[in-house]
């Protein structure tokens, strides 16, 4: 349930300014959980005033229109209508101090007419090449939806026939590496496995990078057909064992991977990193919770948004069409707002925009079928080899609850050849954590821990000694 804020550089207008000496090119940093995304205002001088324009370079964007702008007694203040983005500065000596605003969220950038250089962030788990393996830049095709899909194959040596294991990544458009807030944990697992004699199939998710589809209208059930394909694909390759082929899913990619397994003979073992056990609504509701509470929430204020939820995704569950849905959300959603009018609403957002954000998010595909779906009866049909892990402080798949919830399906299905395993200390992505926050991601240099790859990767070939 990797969850992370995005920066929505939308279209914006025009830009007036009142003193000559704000013209100029103005260059930022804008940090939001671990991204860096560069930002240029370039200013110049009409005969009305000033006209500006921005880019975001490193997203591709340059030229865009801006809104209207007030500055006065050195102060800056651009409101950004159409992206729900307000900037205030304060102009001294060539350096604008301020603040980026958008969706009630606040970030401080400073700008400056000197070009600014991203800081760079060292990994120093990721591996440098040339790597001491065979990798090979691979597409294989979904037939069942007719998508391309497209990855990176990783075999121990060139020549052989080797044990297999797809990565399926967690929620969120993410690619081969799962990329997230300046870590690539799935590069760092597929080099540690692939060292070890495990070869390793990575794939960018449907939509995203070099793969074909749309991601926005897929669930979890689509992409577990985009692993059935990676599953075809490898048995038409020599260099694979086909009796011993794994699925290793992180978070929502835990999901997927006994989608797949119960279904199908071919699959000879599934990890499950923080995948989860707990129906959507549940869960959700006990990610709310947790992360609330670390953050600072009270808990008057936690058990009030719990039970706003809670009928939320009641209505959800109950649901019997998508139109009918959407009216109830709507209504029982402006009706929350009413009786709690200062609560969770941007300043910047009107109360129909943030009514119709909140019911576009709950009735999305992918969040419609998360809600609804309850990963036990799928553990249940589940008959290969199972390891199962959780980090101690994960927040956002809190580990009792959902190992005990795992291992009370597998075993009911009768399936007794299951690994438990709570890793002290770690959190969702298995870092070494302080509080398991994901306020601490971006700024852990670790991305995941050498413990719990070595005990799985163990785990793996250990499966490989056994028959099939």
């Amino acid at each position: 349930m990797k969850k992370i804020l995005l920066i929505l550089l939308a279209v914006f207008t025009s830009l007036t300014i009142y003193s000559q000496e704000i013209t100029g090119q103005w260059n930022g940093i804008l940090k939001v959980q671990g991204i860096q995304l560069r930002v240029v205002f370039n200013v110049s001088k009409t005969e009305n005033g000033f006209n500006a324009t921005m880019d975001s370079p490193d997203q591709g964007a340059k030229g865009i229109p801006v809104t209207t702008t007030t500055f006065e007694n050195s102060k800056l203040k651009l409101e950004i209508t159409n992206a729900r983005i307000e900037f205030n500065g304060e102009l001294k000596e060539n350096l604008i101090t301020g603040t980026f605003k958008q969706g009630g969220q606040e970030f401080p950038m400073n700008l400056s007419k000197e070009k600014i250089e991203k800081q760079t962030v060292i990994r120093t788990q990721e591996p440098k090449k040339p790597y001491p393996y065979y990798t090979e830049e691979v597409t294989f095709q979904n037939s069942k939806e007719n998508i391309t899909m497209a990855g990176t194959l990783t075999l121990p040596n060139k020549e052989g026939n080797f044990p297999v294991v797809i990565l399926i990544s967690g929620s969120g458009p993410q690619n081969r590496d799962e990329e997230l807030l300046g870590h690539k944990p799935f590069l760092i697992i597929s080099d540690y496995f692939t060292k070890n004699g495990i070869a390793v199939l990575r794939y960018d998710d449907r939509g995203v990078a070099q793969s074909k589809g749309d991601f926005k209208t897929a669930t979890s059930l689509d992409f577990a057909s985009d692993v059935e394909s990676a599953i075809t694909y490898l048995k038409t390759r020599k260099e694979i064992n086909k009796n011993k082929i794994g699925l290793v899913g992180h978070s929502e990619g835990g999901i997927i991977a006994p989608m797949v397994a119960s279904k199908s003979k071919e699959v000879n073992f599934i990890v499950l990193l923080a995948g989860t056990g707990i129906q959507g609504d549940k869960l959700l509701l006990l990610q709310q919770e947790l992360i609330s509470r670390a953050s600072g929430v009270s808990e008057t204020e936690i058990q009030k948004n719990k039970k706003i939820n809670s009928k939320a995704f009641e209505i959800v569950l109950k649901s019997k069409d998508a139109p009918t849905l959407k009216t109830d959300l709507t209504k029982y959603i402006k009706k929350t707002l009413k009786d709690n009018p200062n609560d969770n609403k941007p300043k910047n957002m009107t109360d129909d925009e943030f009514v119709s954000l909140q019911v576009d998010q709950m009735t999305s595909p992918w969040m419609h079928y998360f809600i609804k779906y309850d990963p036990a009866t799928t553990l249940e049909k589940v008959k290969c080899h199972v390891l199962a892990v959780n980090g101690e402080k994960d927040l956002q798949v809190p580990p009792k609850e959902n190992l005990t919830a795992i291992k009370n399906a597998l075993e009911k299905g009768g399936n007794k050849k299951v690994t438990i395993k709570e890793f002290p200390n770690l959190n969702h992505l298995f870092q070494e954590c302080k509080t398991g926050s994901p306020n601490e991601y971006a700024e852990i240099e670790q991305t995941f821990s050498p413990t719990a790859l070595d005990e799985i990767t163990k785990w793996i070939l250990n499966q490989n000694k056994n028959p099939h």
